[in-house]
């Protein structure tokens, strides 16, 4: 056995029927020419077929010392058969029904008696194609680190089989983050935690930045009590059109993004009666590992509070609203460690524990509005066992008090879009789509 990191902890004792904390995706692959029928079937027999399991894929809950999810226990023996499965569409087999299949996944949640990770391979696309659902944990693997493991199991040649995710070859240990691992680490959060260090330290780099800080968001339809089952919404589109946007207005590439999405929540909250005066809050996750840094288990990431700017009609003005506080947020964390801006990550977001409390959601005010995240991609073509990579929409957490999600990560020349939200909650979330096709052509049309 071995203890829980404390941040893992949380998302283990956070989940209910309600909450699932896993994070997923679903890739759908064109399969190579002339590949029969029975290609799937191939794949999943491959799957079964590689029986070595990295610890991090055989890790299940424990119970020690009488207390639950405080450490990890490893199965000796991952059922494969259990955690990879085989599932068909209905017919006519179109994207309606693949992510009508992939939104009950996604609401169910992991059994703990296993190790907390599922695969599902889906044929019966009408066009030929196939798709792989797959789910991990959070307390396993943050989002980030997921996708990045995913992208591993591809090839860019063809002619490469590619790796199971389950056993992916680790890279070479890249630079360590300074402070010696995790007694490094351990010892600098106890640091900053003693007396009044991590109050300058949030002094210092956030509130002298004037940036968004929790409880500003104004409340919405999205923050509120949510039910456990999930809709899920997604689409893709070219990279290049963004970029045309970017060129014109020397905004980043992720301030388009959040101005895409933040075109799209205030087209959606206008269809529904419900945009409120003030602007909303967006939460933008960002990965505290160095690009040379081996992938490790746990979550790594910090937070920023970006002023999406829904109060403004104009779409530049918004995107410029979205990159000053994009700018401000950056430079309150340029000056710290990963361990620093994990701590004031955390301080910046613990009144989020409030909505935690049953009963309390509609009582306080929240600490942002949703989660918007942006995963890079490789920007090459990408295979899997001779298939072409088409599209790999990542999906996430819609939480009690957060009803919705906008997760996006690049595949070849497209940026795929990933939406999970409540389905009691948040209703037509397919629009949501058709508004964010309708906010990147506004931008384009103000900035040609």
């Amino acid at each position: 056995m071995e203890l829980i990191a404390p941040i893992d902890a949380v998302f283990l004792l956070a989940e209910s029927r309600e909450q699932p904390m896993h994070v997923g995706s679903v890739q759908i692959f064109e399969p190579p020419e002339g590949a029969g029928r029975e290609f799937a079937q191939t794949i999943h027999a491959h799957l079964l077929d590689c029986a070595d399991v990295q610890p991090r894929f055989r890790k299940r809950p424990a119970t020690i010392f009488g207390a639950p999810r405080a450490a990890w226990t490893y199965d000796d023996d991952a059922d494969l058969s259990y955690h990879v499965r085989r599932v068909g569409l209905p017919t006519p087999g179109g994207r309606e029904e693949l992510l009508d299949l992939v939104s009950g996944l996604h609401g169910a949640l992991l059994d703990r008696h296993h190790p907390l990770w599922e695969f599902h391979l889906i044929e019966g696309l009408a066009d030929g194609r196939f798709a792989m659902y797959s789910k991990m944990h959070h307390a396993l693997i943050d989002g980030v680190t997921a996708q990045r493991l995913l992208r591993r199991t591809l090839a860019e040649d063809p002619a490469e089989p590619g790796h199971v995710p389950w056993n992916v070859p680790r890279r070479e240990k890249g630079d360590e983050p300074k402070g010696g691992g995790v007694l490094g680490a351990a010892r600098e959060l106890a640091a900053m935690a003693a007396g009044p260090t991590l109050a300058r330290l949030v002094g210092k780099t956030v509130l002298k930045q004037q940036v968004a800080m929790p409880f500003d968001a104004p409340r919405t339809m999205f923050n509120v009590p949510i039910g456990g089952a999930r809709r899920i919404a997604a689409r893709s589109w070219p990279l290049e059109r963004l970029q045309q946007v970017r060129k014109a207005t020397g905004a980043t590439m992720n301030d388009v993004v959040l101005a895409m999405s933040a075109g799209a929540v205030r087209s959606y909250l206008l269809d529904h009666d419900a945009l409120p005066d003030k602007p909303l809050i967006a939460m933008v996750p960002m990965s505290l590992r160095s690009p040379g840094e081996a992938d490790t288990d746990g979550v790594k990431v910090g937070a920023m509070l970006c002023n999406l700017g829904t109060d403004q009609t104009d779409p530049v003005q918004r995107l410029q609203v979205i990159s000053e506080s994009m700018r401000a947020s950056k430079a309150a964390y340029d000056s710290l460690s990963a361990i620093q801006a994990m701590a004031v990550s955390a301080l910046m977001l613990s009144p989020l524990a409030v909505t935690l409390v049953p009963g309390l959601i509609p009582w306080t005010s929240p600490p942002f509005n949703l989660v918007i995240s942006n995963v890079p991609g490789t920007g090459k073509p990408l295979y899997w066992n001779g298939a072409r990579l088409d599209a790999a929409y990542p999906l996430s957490i819609p939480f009690d008090g957060q009803a919705m999600n906008i997760t996006l990560a690049g595949t070849g020349d497209n940026l795929d879009f990933g939406l999970v939200a409540c389905r009691r909650t948040v209703p037509d979330l397919e629009r949501m789509l058709d508004h964010l096709e309708t906010a990147l052509a506004e931008l384009e049309h103000a900035t040609a």
